[in-house]
C-alpha cells in the first residue's frame, strides 16, 4: 500500500503555523486567507491520518508527530526551492532577489559601506535585508526564509555551511578621563577589576565580549545590559562603566565631543570572525562563494582592524586575547 503523499502547499502551511504559532499570522506570511491555511493543515492531517496541531482558544501547539514532520518538511521545502533557483541562476549568477539576514552588531556599520560597492559590482542583484539576532537568522535560514546570513562564526549549526569573510578586532571604549583612555597596545589584563557594560542575552557579541571579560578578570554590570551598541556607548558616556566594541562600529558610535575615548589592545587583539552562512543543501554554493569574494573586495583597505580571510572552514573565529 502506497504511503500518503502530502502536497507542498500543505507542508508550507504546516511550517508557517510552526513558525508563527498562530493561524492568522501564518496565513499573512504566506499571503493567503486564514480559512485557506486552516484547510491546508486539516487536509494534511487527513492525508497522513494523524493529528499535527493542537488548537486552543489561546495558542497553537504542535503534537510530537507534528514537530517531527515540520523538521523534515523544512528540508523538503528548502530542497524544492533550491531546484527552482538552480535553473534560474544557471543562466545568470547572482541576478535577482537574494534574501540576506544580518546580525545587529554588523548591519549598521558594514552595510553603508558594503551596499554601494555591491550595487556597482553586481547591478542585477537585489538584496532583501533582514536584521535579527543569530538564533533567529539561523532558524529562518534553515526554514528557507533566508538565502544567506551574515553573522559571527563559527556556529556549529547542523546543515549549515559557513564562508569566512573577515576578522574584526575589539576595541575598548572609555570616558575620556579614564586611565585607559586612548591607550595603544593595552593588555587585556588591564581590564581586571573594571566594570564593563555588555549587550543583553541573545546577541552573539555579548558572549564574545563576556569571554574576554572573564579571562581578564573584569566585572560585568549585569543590571545595566542594553539592546544595542548605541545604548551601551551612551552609558559609557554617562560614566556608568566601560565597554568593548567591534572596531567597525567605532566610526558610527564614538564621535567627537561626546566625552569618549577608544583604546586598542595589544596584538593579537581580541577579535571575532564574520562570515556568510547558507544551507548545506543549497544548489547555489558557487554563487555564494562568488558573493563572498565581492564582499571581501568591498572591505575598507585602510581599516587595519578589519582583515579579509580566505575561503575555507571557519576556524579560530572566536575572541582571543
Amino acid at each position: 500500500m502506497a504511503s500518503p503523499q502530502p502536497t507542498l502547499t500543505q507542508l508550507r502551511a504546516l511550517v508557517a503555523v510552526a513558525d508563527h504559532r498562530h493561524f492568522g499570522r501564518a496565513a499573512g506570511a504566506l499571503h493567503v486567507s486564514q480559512p485557506t491555511l486552516s484547510s491546508s493543515v486539516a487536509a494534511l492531517e487527513r492525508t497522513l491520518g494523524v493529528q499535527l496541531v493542537e488548537r486552543t482558544t489561546r495558542s497553537v501547539l504542535l503534537t510530537t508527530t507534528g514537530e517531527e514532520i515540520v523538521r523534515r518538511a523544512r528540508g523538503v521545502l528548502g530542497a524544492v526551492d533550491d531546484i527552482g533557483e538552480l535553473a534560474v541562476r544557471a543562466r545568470e549568477p547572482l541576478a535577482g532577489d537574494i534574501s540576506l539576514g544580518v546580525i545587529p552588531t554588523v548591519a549598521p556599520y558594514l552595510l553603508p559601506r558594503l551596499l554601494p560597492a555591491l550595487r556597482e559590482g553586481l547591478p542585477d542583484t537585489r538584496l532583501r535585508l533582514r536584521e535579527a539576532q543569530t538564533a533567529t537568522l539561523l532558524a529562518e535560514l534553515r526554514g528557507g526564509g533566508l538565502d544567506l546570513a551574515l553573522l559571527a562564526l563559527p556556529n556549529d549549526e547542523p546543515g549549515v555551511v559557513e564562508i569566512p569573510l573577515y576578522d574584526e578586532e575589539f576595541v575598548l571604549v572609555t570616558p575620556d578621563e579614564h586611565p585607559l583612555a586612548g591607550g595603544c597596545a593595552v593588555p587585556t589584563a588591564a581590564l581586571a577589576g573594571q566594570d564593563l557594560l555588555l549587550l543583553e542575552d541573545g546577541h552573539c557579541f555579548r558572549a564574545q565580549a563576556l569571554d574576554v571579560c572573564q579571562e581578564a578578570g573584569a566585572r560585568e554590570r549585569s543590571a545595566l545590559r542594553a539592546a544595542s551598541l548605541s545604548t551601551i556607548v551612551q552609558m559609557v558616556a554617562g560614566g556608568l562603566g566601560l565597554t568593548l566594541l567591534p572596531a567597525g562600529a567605532v566610526g558610527v558610535e564614538v564621535g567627537e565631543g561626546r566625552g569618549l575615548a577608544v583604546a586598542t589592545f595589544r596584538r593579537p587583539a581580541p577579535h571575532r570572525r564574520i562570515g556568510l552562512a547558507h544551507r548545506a543543501t543549497s544548489a547555489r554554493h558557487a554563487e555564494w562563494s562568488l558573493l563572498a569574494g565581492q564582499i571581501r573586495a568591498a572591505l575598507p583597505t585602510t581599516d587595519l582592524a578589519l582583515s579579509a580571510v580566505s575561503t575555507g572552514p571557519a576556524t579560530g573565529g572566536g575572541p582571543t586575547s
